[in-house]
């Protein structure tokens, strides 16, 4: 018989606003305190994740106050700092930028994540300076937190290989980033949508789907970077939206969003020691407009309102059951 999985540490994306390839969807504003509210009724063990991304206008100043901000909203938990300047980068401004959050903060940060999806062609990969970045990045960070003592663990992101991702990154990465980028990782952050922006997978293939996904990434493609199988694994950003599906337009219902992350988050647990996955991290908490029936607009397991869709019951006893 096979052991179970070891505990997971939880975490969402609290927030409304959600990224998309043409600009942002928007919403109702957040209101902090059903924020707050929610993270404690998840179990009080589901962490923040946010983003703080470097870019015009404001650059490193309006990063450095959107830090402090949430740190004064209690929102500092683990954190996803980019870079997505159309021009201007420069990498000695940048790690100054990075030692300054760790400065600053890093003793508050359960992690901070260097890049978010470094790979994708379409997002931090569409910039020149992507492997600059997420280098030297990570680098400053952990020798940064070396140098106060702190024990932030930091990491970077990525993406499935797909005909969207750079087909060299790894590699690539691996030349770049040397010994010295293999030293400095503790982590590495694996954003994936099975199900959202594809053909539908039906049901009873999920696992196999979620599992081939986390076997590549630990078993092809961090290896081909030079990354021991000793760095942690992380399921960063994952979730299943109601509304339309755009592939076929059938409607995504409340209760197959609950079935599908529940199924998710079993897979991912029963993989945990046989990979190195340490945490799960869902997105999102809520929609960023109810109204919006596209999927990037319903991510939320509760509703722009606050009242939760049944996958929100359904993760609150996931936690319970296999949160560390």
């Amino acid at each position: 018989m096979s052991r179970p999985g070891p505990h997971l540490a939880f975490g969402v994306y609290p927030l409304g606003v959600a990224g998309t390839p043409e600009g942002l969807a928007t919403g109702p504003p957040d209101a902090y305190e059903k924020v707050r509210a929610a993270l404690n009724d998840l179990s009080g063990r589901v962490a923040p994740r946010t983003y703080l991304v470097d870019m015009e206008p404001g650059g490193e100043e309006a990063v450095l106050e959107l830090a402090d901000r949430y740190r004064d909203l209690g929102l500092l938990g683990h954190v996803v700092l980019g870079c997505m300047r159309d021009e201007g980068f420069d990498l000695d401004r940048w790690s100054d930028l990075v030692r300054t959050i760790v400065a600053r903060h890093g003793r508050r940060l359960s992690s901070l994540q260097i890049t978010n999806e470094p790979n994708l062609s379409f997002m931090d990969g569409a910039k020149p300076y992507v492997y600059d970045a997420l280098v030297a990045g990570v680098i400053a960070a952990k020798n940064e937190a070396r140098r106060r003592g702190l024990p932030l663990e930091v990491g970077f992101g990525s993406v499935p290989q797909s005909p969207v991702a750079l087909p060299e990154f790894w590699p690539e990465l691996r030349d770049r980033g040397g010994p010295e980028l293999a030293d400095a990782v503790d982590f590495v952050g694996h954003n994936f949508y099975v199900d959202v922006f594809e053909e539908p997978v039906e049901p009873n293939l999920l696992p196999r789907r979620v599992a081939g996904l986390l076997h590549d990434v630990r078993s092809r493609d961090l290896p081909s970077a030079g990354i021991p199988s000793t760095v942690s694994l992380r399921v960063t950003e994952n979730g299943w939206p109601t509304g339309v599906n755009p592939m076929t337009g059938a409607v995504r219902s409340d209760a197959q969003q609950a079935t599908v992350i529940e199924t998710i988050v079993r897979t991912v647990h029963g993989l945990a020691r046989s990979h190195n996955i340490t945490h799960y991290m869902l997105f999102g908490l809520r929609d960023a407009d109810s109204a919006k029936s596209d999927l990037f607009h319903q991510f939320g397991i509760m509703r722009d309102d606050y009242t939760p869709k049944p996958a929100y019951a359904r993760f609150k006893a996931l936690v319970a059951e296999l949160g560390s």
